[in-house]
């Protein structure tokens, strides 16, 4: 009874909650987990005491010893008896009340101008295959998307809007749980995007779906399946194909292997709007943050404007000190 309840769950999170299907796939493996935990007992027949020591202790042990990994378990462990409760599956619900661990804010990982700017130009731009990974670096670099919202772009998410009596590009991005904006594309983005979409080499490859639309981003090497059905949605590259690009480049130029993967060109695009002085309501849309508080986290990582204010601002600035006119000779002045 436990498995079916929780596939109705699932279902019910993803139908109606919005729910992004990468988090239902966390949410089952959480409850599998549960399972595990109770072995021959019904979860069903779970006390609070159970949970809390499944939540803390038991999955400390299985190596999860990030809080943050253990809060999704939580929040699927809340949301699982909660829903229990209210369809009457159960009298109580056991799970209230079970905090989420305690966690500090981690700075984001953000990839340098310099190296984001040395891996756009690391592709073989004379083969499909460098266009492609090129237009996906720019589309990245220039508009901020999760790997998750690249590799779901279809043609369809290309809009045209004029803007200043310019005709624009901009892509309409859906990422988590099928939250949905609209994003201004850099006119160098537009650039690569529109090489990529006019190549030869595209234009032989089947990636229509059902509905007529067709898939942006195309894999190129898909031995698991016959050419016969390597077509429309199986042409999809996936997430872990952009991450694997990204190290690839990345590590044959000697770029630090903290700033290689798809996330950090997000954090550098988030980073790259607070030293511009891009208002935090805007970069708050531009990045898709329901909480304002996801955003002011790239204040942390404006160290370019910070540095400008201090050198400008601070007190020793307009001070002399034992030091000022050895800096004057630094700086090349009388």
């Amino acid at each position: 009874m436990f498995a079916d309840l929780t596939e109705q769950w699932l279902e019910y999170k993803l139908m109606n909650t919005g729910q992004a299907v990468r988090t239902i796939e966390v949410y089952r493996l959480a409850l599998r987990r549960l399972g595990q935990y109770f072995a021959e007992r019904d979860p069903l027949s779970a006390t609070h005491d159970d949970l809390i020591v499944f939540c803390g202790v038991w999955l400390h042990k299985q190596g999860l010893k990030d809080p943050v990994s253990r809060r999704t378990h939580i929040a699927a462990v809340r949301g699982f008896y909660a829903w229990c409760k209210d369809n009457r599956h159960l009298r109580d619900n056991p799970a209230s009340g079970i905090p989420y661990p305690t966690s500090g804010r981690k700075i984001p990982r953000v990839i340098t101008l310099a190296n984001a700017e040395k891996l756009m130009w690391a592709p073989d731009f004379s083969t499909f295959a460098g266009v492609r990974d090129g237009a996906m670096l720019a589309v990245m670099t220039g508009c901020g998307l999760r790997a998750s919202g690249l590799v779901h772009l279809n043609e369809s998410h290309l809009l045209q809007d004029e803007i200043d009596g310019k005709v624009r590009l901009m892509l309409r991005v859906l990422e988590k749980g099928s939250k949905e904006r609209i994003l201004p594309v850099p006119i160098e983005a537009d650039l690569m995007l529109r090489i990529y979409l006019e190549h030869p080499e595209l234009q032989g490859i089947d990636r229509m779906l059902p509905d007529g639309d067709r898939v942006l981003f195309v894999s190129l090497n898909n031995r698991s399946i016959g050419a016969h059905e390597y077509i429309g949605e199986k042409r999809r590259l996936n997430r872990r194909a952009v991450l694997q690009m990204v190290k690839r480049y990345g590590q044959a130029l000697g770029i630090p292997e903290g700033q290689l993967h798809p996330h950090a060109f997000r954090h550098l695009y988030g980073t790259e709007l607070v030293e511009d002085d891009v208002q935090l309501l805007n970069t708050q849309l531009l990045m898709g943050h329901a909480d304002p508080k996801s955003t002011s986290i790239y204040t942390h990582t404006a160290r370019r404007k910070l540095t400008r204010e201090v050198d400008r601002a601070n007190p020793m600035a307009k001070m002399r000190t034992p030091v000022s006119d050895l800096l004057q000779k630094l700086k090349g002045k009388p």
